[in-house]
């Protein structure tokens, strides 16, 4: 079960008493788009239009690691089609799942069967992590600017926090101190199992 929001919030006390996390590594990406300028947050200069770098897994590219396979203790579900993983390390926020094809396609690429099964696997997974105790809302997302092998995210956001909506409920999962690593597994198997009752197989 996942946290309630006083556990939460109480983590994010014990992690820092004035309730101020330590700025994420997402700050010095280089598409991190803000920078402090004479004390103030300011936007940064757009730099001048170049060409487009082939994406992981095009010609040119870095090789697919998703076509050479998940680590095992990733993957929470998966069937013939698709892979259900999460990250090895506990996440800031109380769930996050990616969503990958087996075979090497990307989401424009899809037959009307493949585009169909993301569908009703997508709603299945919003189904059944809303209605855990303490999950306002999940978000799925799909930017693809990485990696041309299809994968969709699924952020859930805690209940009760006004700051922690919307698109930047995915930056606060970067600023949060992680989950504990057994409510977090706990809640993998709790969602594999009941993804599982309409096929595949649960693997947390």
């Amino acid at each position: 079960m996942p946290e309630s929001a006083a556990e939460m919030y109480a983590r994010v006390l014990a992690a820092a008493a004035d309730g101020r996390l330590p700025t994420p590594s997402m700050s010095q990406w280089d598409v991190f788009p803000w920078e402090v300028v004479d004390g103030s947050l300011a936007p940064k200069a757009l730099t001048a239009p170049g060409i487009e770098q082939p994406r992981i897994g095009e010609p040119g590219g870095a090789p697919c690691g998703a076509c050479e396979g998940f680590a095992p203790e990733s993957v929470v579900w998966e069937d013939e089609h698709w892979v259900l993983t999460t990250s090895q390390e506990p996440t800031g926020l109380p769930v996050v799942l990616i969503l990958w094809t087996r075979e090497h396609l990307d989401v424009g690429d899809f037959d009307d069967e493949h585009a169909a099964e993301l569908g009703r696997i997508a709603n299945r997974l919003v189904r059944i992590i809303e209605a855990m105790p303490g999950i306002g809302r999940v978000h799925v997302n799909r930017w693809g600017d990485g990696s041309s092998h299809s994968h969709v995210w699924f952020f859930a956001r805690p209940a009760g926090f006004a700051q922690i909506k919307g698109s930047h409920a995915v930056d606060w999962d970067d600023i949060l101190p992680p989950v504990p690593d057994d409510v977090r597994r706990a809640d993998l198997h709790a969602i594999a199992t009941k993804l599982a009752n309409w096929g595949g197989t649960a693997r947390v």
